[in-house]
Formats: C-alpha cells, structure tokens, sequence
C-alpha cells in the first residue's frame, strides 16, 4: 500500500500526541508504515477488570486507535479519520505486562477503509492474541464527514 502524500508518519505522530486517551492509558507508538500502526499500552493497575486481567476496554482503544491510524496513512493530506463502526472478538483473557495492537488497512477506499487490529498481550518475550477487531474507517475534515 502506498500514501497519498510524504509526511504521513509526522501527521499520524502529532495527531497520536492529541489523544489524551492514549496519554491517560500510557500507549506509545511503536511502528508506523503504510497501512499498519501498532501501538503499545502497559496493564497498568487502572486498567485492570475485577480478575486482574486488562480490561476489555483498553483492548478495544489501542485497537481501534492502532487500526484508525493504519488508514489516516493512506487517506488524503487534509484529511483525518473517524471510525464508522467496529466490532471486537475477545480471545482469551488479557493478562501480562503490556498490550500491543498491530492495525492494518484491509481495504482502502476514498469514501470508505475497512480495517483490522490484532491485539496481544505481552509478558517479557511471550506473547499471545487477546482480540481481533474489524472495522470501518472514513476519512473527515474538522470531525465531520
């Protein structure tokens, strides 16, 4: 897959830099190519469920984040991206030191992106899938579509 336009990872990094979601859940960039973002978040004790294992929710925001960053980097320069629906299978508990979320452009369109993120959970060098998320994506300008 190729960008429609050269600076496409500083505009995935400083708009990665807005989220204040991602700053609260301590999610860092890990790798940025073209159609695929992964993006790491430690299991920090907040965002543990009642059995100790990371919360769902946390899954799902590095995953949809991961996945919704994968298709702004094949969207158009002024453009930014809003995620039309997704959907996520859980896989098994999410228990380890950190979550990673690899998201990945399935099929890029103008009007529509169908993605995916696959997300793992990471204790020193095992890991193993948690969750698989697909969805849609599309491209807006100021929020709106």
């Amino acid at each position: 897959m190729k960008p429609r336009f050269a600076g496409f990872e500083d505009k995935i990094r400083k708009s990665f830099t807005k989220q204040t979601m991602m700053a609260t859940l301590g999610a860092s960039l890990v790798s940025i190519r073209p159609g695929e973002v992964t993006i790491a978040a430690p299991v920090l004790e907040a965002s543990r469920q009642q059995h100790g294992f990371a919360h769902a929710a946390l899954a799902f925001a590095i995953g949809d984040s991961a996945a919704g960053y994968a298709a702004l980097g094949l969207m158009d320069e002024e453009a930014e991206v809003l995620t039309v629906e997704m959907k996520i299978n859980l896989l098994a508990p999410a228990s380890g030191d950190r979550l990673i979320a690899a998201g990945r452009v399935v099929r890029p369109g103008r009007r529509i992106v169908v993605v995916s993120a696959e997300v793992e959970a990471e204790t020193g060098e095992d890991r193993r899938p948690v969750a698989l998320l697909q969805g849609t994506m599309i491209p807006a300008c100021n929020g709106r579509t």
